[in-house]
Parts: C-alpha cells; structure tokens; sequence
C-alpha cells in the first residue's frame, strides 16, 4: 500500500481520464475519497470518520480482523481452484446447509451475486425446459447481459423488455395497487402474478421461473405482505416454473428474526433455488447458489460440467467461514433485530414529526424511509431525498436514496452498527427536516423567492409542496 496518497483533486481528475462516466460515484459534485475502514465506520483522506449506513457487503463490518486474518492465513498456504479436494468448501457448503431448510441442499460456489443469478436462470431453464421468466417491477438482479432482461429497473432504459420476460407489480402496500387498507393484499399481488402467467400462456408462453430479491431493495426497500410467497410459488408451480429467493442484498440475518429472508414468509415456504452474493463474504468477492436435488441432477443430466477458476477456492471459503462464525460469536442477528427495532421506532418518531416522511419500513437492519411530496398522493419527494443524503454526508454520515422515485431512504448498514450510531443518524436526520422546514417557511412564494436551501438545478425546493406544485417522478 503506498504510503504517500494523492491529493483528492488528482485522484477524482485520473479517474475522470481513465474510468468510464457510467462507472458513477457517490455524491458526484463532491465525492468522498475514502482510504481505511473499519467496523461500521469509513475514513477520507482527512481523517474524517464516516459513519456507514449504506454498506451492506461489508456485512460483519469493513476490514473485519477476524475475517481478514482467516483470508490472509490461507494464502499462505494455498489458494486454487475447487478441482481439488480441500477441506474448506465442504465445511463452508455443510455449515450454509445448515442455515438452510433440508431440500437445499446443493451448492455451487462463484464469484459475484450476478453469477448466481445468472446460474439459476442456466437451472431453472434445464430442469423445466422452459424459457420464460416472471419477475417483479423495477426489479434489478444483476448486471450480466442474461440479468438486465430480466431486471426493469435496467432494460426499461435500454433495449427495452424481451418477449420471454413477464413483469408483475411490485407487492408495495404503500404505493402499489393494493395498499395497507386491503384486506388481503398478499393474495392480491398473488392474483397479480397469476394474470401475468395466464396471459403469457395464453400466447403459447411457457415459464421457467419467478425470481424475486426476498426484500426488494432497488424497489424501494419493500416488505411483502405475510403469504405472498407460497401463494405465488403455488401458480408458479401450477405453470411448471421454479421460484427463486434472491438473497444477495438481506440474507446472512440482515432481517433479524431470521438467516434468510425468506423464512419471514413463514416456515412453509421453500424457495426452489437461493441466491447469495455481497454479505457473503464481507467483501471478498464470493457467491452460491443454493438448489434441490431434483433441480441439479436435471442440471447434470446434461453431461456439461460447471466450472468457475476461482469460486470455492480455499480462501474464499475461508472467508465465508469466517463471517459464519462471526456472525454467530457476535450474536449478529439478535444485535439486527435489536438495532433495527430501535432505528424503526426513532424514525417513526420523525415520521410524526415530519410531513415529508410518508412511510416507515423494513425488519432487523433493512429499512426504508419513504419521502412525499403530500401526504395524500404520496408524490415521491426525489430532489428533497436527494438533498437529504448530500447534507447527511456534510454530516459525516454515508446514506443513499433509491426506488422508483429516487425518493427511499435506504438503511442497510453493517451489521455491527449500534444503538449509539442510530440515535445520532436519526438526530441529523431530524436537525436536517428540521432546517428544510425552516426555510420553506420562510419563503412567500418560492417560485418568485427561492429559498436558501441548495438544491440541484430545477428543483422548487425541498419539502415545498403545496406552493411549487407536482411534477414527475
């Protein structure tokens, strides 16, 4: 590592020489040059000491001792490919297969979430013989190019949506068609699916899957009602598909109660095959896929073998050992279910508080802050979440905004963020409303008398409904 580090200024201007502008950064105008991490905390250049609320890959915490030392002792040893016996990947497989209900119980081991997803497309399609694929609105599960067809949130600005790929509505009891005053919005958004096959097979379509992230987070940090799963893998089924879990951004007891956060459905749901990527290794880059046997032995049956160089080398198994077991000697998963319970109920505190908070909602260290331009039509407040997240980072606190409206707070931090951490979040957070407010106020008419809050080109303000009107999302 050198010791001797470039000035901020010379970093940004190389990278903006060298890496291409859809390589984007956080924070564009004013990105942040980080250099050390550790636990739930980041480091600029300056000393600074971030306090991370946006990563989710450094589950266990960045730079991990633990985990560090686990990765860096088997390099010293050895460090090949998975066509050697080793230890390491059958422990590291029969210590995730006890996580896991009993008919998960292959494994394949990769890379990167994206290979996962990629792979379970590869076994839905041989064990079915089908090719189609039913998956969510303003989904996003990867970026290989098999992955952007079946992700809305990326084909709908590219080469748009293929004829083998069927989209149903997003289960959002907040903002989708079937809200928190129905009586059973999990068989309704089941329904939803259920019209989305029968209409593909009505034109001569076959389904292969439903793939579906646990949480939907790009979505919008969604919790689906209690019941949806078993009801939609039940149609899924019925057309000859397989349904599978994509635990890539909440599993490994982001959500608390549980490892995966598809048991919030219920003990009598099984996903077909799981996906899982990011946490997995705390940074190192490591993957798996999850299946039955009935779905690998379809697989096999081809004769084509599935190699990947490096996933399941000894060391990545090392490190997902490591997290395994840090997981369980920090007592991770009560400290999400306590951690987050305490961020939900401050946040729904400034809910009260603040009109501009339309919605509370997540479970364990997965939460959503939905910011509205009116309470009513639940408008998304994009540019006012987006000031937000650039006055918390003038904070020293790292939050991002995502969903269809660019208007989600979006809480996934470490996992050994604390108490402490979440009641000084949530009074900058609050301090933050607090000023908008302020200064809204303070302002007759803002069309003809901005207000002296920064805002980014063509905004009317932030939190300014009634007097700068609606516009797009």
């Amino acid at each position: 590592m050198a010791t001797d580090q470039r000035a901020k200024a010379d970093t940004l201007s190389l990278r903006q020489r060298l890496l291409s502008s859809s390589c984007r950064l956080f924070f564009p105008e004013d990105p942040v040059k980080i250099v050390r991490g550790q636990g739930q905390y980041l480091y600029d250049e300056q000393g600074g000491e971030y306090i991370d609320c946006i990563n989710n890959v450094a589950h266990v915490g960045h730079c991990h001792p633990l985990v560090v030392q686990a990765a860096h002792e088997q390099n010293q040893v050895l460090n090949t490919n998975s066509r050697y016996l080793h230890d390491n990947i059958v422990d590291y497989a029969q210590r995730l297969s006890e996580t896991l209900p009993e008919k998960l119980c292959v494994f394949y081991f990769l890379n990167s979430g994206s290979e996962a997803n990629d792979l379970a497309l590869r076994l839905a399609r041989q064990y079915t013989g089908h090719q189609d694929v039913v998956v969510l609105d303003h989904a996003y599960h990867g970026h290989l190019s098999s992955l952007i067809d079946i992700s809305p949130y990326k084909f709908r600005y590219l080469d748009g949506q293929k004829e083998w790929v069927h989209v149903a509505p997003l289960p959002d009891t907040y903002r989708g068609p079937y809200r928190e005053d129905h009586p059973n919005p999990a068989v309704a958004y089941a329904n939803e699916v259920k019209r989305v096959v029968s209409n593909a097979q009505e034109k001569g379509r076959k389904i292969a899957a439903f793939f579906m992230e646990s949480l939907p987070s790009v979505g919008g940090q969604i919790i689906p009602p209690a019941g949806y799963f078993s009801q939609v893998a039940e149609h899924i089924h019925r057309a000859g598909g397989v349904f599978v879990a994509d635990e890539i951004q909440v599993g490994f007891g982001r959500v608390g109660k549980h490892f995966w956060a598809f048991q919030l459905q219920g003990e009598d749901f099984v996903p077909d095959i799981v996906t899982m990527g990011k946490s997995i290794g705390n940074g190192h880059p490591i993957a798996c896929v999850a299946t039955t046997q009935a779905v690998s032995r379809a697989f096999e049956a081809t004769g084509v073998e599935y190699f990947n160089t490096f996933g399941g080398s000894p060391v990545s198994c090392a490190v997902g050992l490591a997290v395994l077991d840090v997981l369980e000697k920090e007592q991770l998963q009560a400290h999400a279910t306590c951690v987050g319970s305490f961020l939900m109920e401050l946040l729904r505190q400034q809910k009260a508080k603040h009109p501009i908070i339309g919605d509370v909602r997540g479970v364990g260290l997965f939460i959503g802050v939905d910011l509205v331009q009116d309470e009513a039509t639940r408008m998304p407040a994009t540019q006012e979440a987006d000031y937000v997240i650039t006055r918390l980072k003038e904070n020293y606190i790292l939050l991002s905004a995502d969903g269809p409206g660019r208007n989600i707070l979006k809480f996934k931090p470490p996992m050994c963020f604390s108490l402490d951490n979440a009641q000084l979040v949530v009074t900058k957070l609050d301090a933050i409303l607090t000023d908008m407010e302020e200064k809204v106020r303070s302002c007759e008419t803002l069309r003809l008398q901005p207000c002296s809050v920064k805002h980014p080109p063509g905004s009317t303000g932030p939190g300014c409904r009634a007097a700068a009107g609606s516009r797009p999302s």
